[in-house]
């Protein structure tokens, strides 16, 4: 079942404003459970998690920034 462009947006907001804190919370926390890594290590876990957690969301997020396609035209 496809989502309507307003629930999109919606729930890109949603998952903007709630899920990307949890994500930075988690990233932080695991890189937090090792000794502190060299730079480039802590970065590329940073990325990696970020590019795992915005995968799932990416049907979600295309095509938001958009004009509404289902409003009428003026």
């Amino acid at each position: 079942m496809a989502l309507s462009y307003k629930a999109r947006r919606r729930w890109s907001l949603i998952i903007l404003l709630i899920g990307l804190p949890a994500y930075i919370v988690t990233a932080v926390t695991i890189v937090n459970l090792f000794d502190r890594p060299s730079i480039l290590v802590e970065l590329a876990i940073y990325v990696g998690l970020g590019v795992l957690w915005a995968l799932p969301f990416k049907w979600i997020f295309k095509g938001v920034g958009k004009a509404d396609p289902d409003a009428e035209k003026k």
